[in-house]
């Protein structure tokens, strides 16, 4: 198996890292793409915006959520090689990929994915991705061979009828992502042909980190007008900086600088939800080209980790990608004899934020089967927030979320 994988730091180099500092990379290395893969990147970020506020209209007002717009293209379109007709062309539509070959799109995704694994040593960055089929049904070899050579894919026929099977997929996902998803997949049906799934995991110590002696509990304002006392990050820093009516944003950069996390507070007398009905692809666009340059500020930042999963069928629906959930879906590519459509797509993430930097994780699994039927010098994200981790020479968005209870855990 080959996965993009990176390696954050060995022990030898974490022992002798008081004599090496002053000679690790501090400045962000520029990542040099092509024209279609600056096209790729922008539209994977304008499909990921709108899934992102999709899914928001679609779930509890007060509840946690974060999607990785990365794990779910990636999935996808390792699916979308084995589309055709209208099925193909809605995949097209729904990802924003008219205007770009299908060699142009695959050999897109490889070069954005070895990219973002390799570009700061200081971070740890995997990618990897799998192909699960019942070993009783046969697979067009154009299919396992495209999805090999672009995306790494590791794929193996199992005996679905054997309950095992599950179990083997759960692994495969809870070993990439460092134990942070222990599995994606609940049941196998009696109807499912095919698990397509990515795995995606992050681990960035910030630039400048949080003291630990720094952190004590501040209150926090919650929608219904509660106020609970959580544990708060504290420290005075340079960092990116961005204020609008509608809100304020902050940089906090990791390792050497090509990934930040992103943290956007809805101004006083603003809500969140007009912040996030404004996160289109053009806005989000504007923003991130006028972060200003760092200023020292203080920042106030609760310490939060929670889980989210989500069926992701009516996002994607919604967003035109219904014909692939249909009889009428045209899956020829991973099988001449069709019948073939999309059962399910999962995704499934956790994030963790201390005072040393961001863990976060992300697995999407796709079923196919057979058809049946300026501030102030101080910023507190002291009520519910937007973040976002994205590579910055790239712009890629990796993951976004929002924080509505930093002390909510649940799934």
């Amino acid at each position: 198996m080959k996965t993009f994988t990176l390696s954050i730091l060995t022990l030898f180099l974490f022992v002798g890292i008081s004599c090496q500092k002053n000679t690790l990379p501090t400045e962000p290395e520029q990542i040099v793409v092509n024209n279609k893969t600056e096209q790729l990147i922008h539209n994977n970020n304008q499909f990921g915006l709108e899934l992102f506020q999709t899914v928001l209209a679609n779930e509890d007002s007060t509840k946690n959520v974060m999607i990785s717009p990365l794990s779910a293209t990636l999935a996808l379109a390792m699916t979308y090689n084995g589309a055709a007709g209208n099925t193909k062309t809605a995949f097209e539509n729904t990802f924003h990929l008219n205007g770009l070959t299908t060699t142009e799109i695959n050999q897109s995704m490889l070069d954005l994915c070895d990219a973002l694994v390799s570009v700061d040593k200081l971070v740890k960055m995997k990618i990897a991705n799998s192909i699960w089929y019942r070993n009783t049904f046969q697979v067009e070899d154009d299919f396992i061979n495209t999805n090999k050579k672009y995306y790494h894919a590791e794929v193996a026929a199992l005996d679905f009828t054997n309950p095992n099977s599950k179990n083997t997929i759960n692994n495969w996902v809870d070993n990439q992502t460092e134990h942070k998803i222990p599995s994606i997949v609940d049941n196998i049906k009696p109807t499912d042909i095919m698990f397509l799934i990515n795995a995606l995991y992050f681990k960035g110590d910030w630039k400048s980190e949080f003291k630990t002696a720094n952190t004590e509990n501040k209150p926090f304002h919650l929608v219904n007008g509660d106020v609970k006392q959580v544990p708060t990050m504290s420290q005075e820093t340079e960092m990116g900086f961005y204020n609008s009516d509608l809100f304020t944003a902050v940089e906090l950069p990791y390792g050497r600088g090509n990934f930040s996390m992103f943290l956007m507070l809805p101004n006083e007398g603003k809500t969140l939800a007009e912040l996030e009905n404004a996160l289109t692809q053009e806005n989000w666009q504007n923003w991130m080209e006028n972060m200003g340059s760092p200023v020292k500020m203080t920042i106030n930042l609760p310490k939060f980790r929670f889980e989210y999963a989500r069926l992701m069928n009516n996002d994607l629906i919604k967003l035109g990608l219904g014909i692939a959930f249909t009889d009428a879906a045209d899956f020829t590519k991973i099988n001449s004899g069709g019948e073939l459509s999309i059962s399910r797509v999962k995704q499934k993430t956790y994030v963790e934020v201390n005072e040393e930097g961001t863990t976060a994780a992300a697995a999407t699994s796709v079923a196919v089967g057979v058809t049946s039927a300026g501030p102030g010098e101080v910023i507190s994200f002291d009520h519910p927030f937007l973040f976002a981790i994205r590579e910055n020479t790239t712009g890629s968005i990796l993951f976004i979320g929002r924080v509505m209870d930093p002390m909510q855990t649940g799934k």
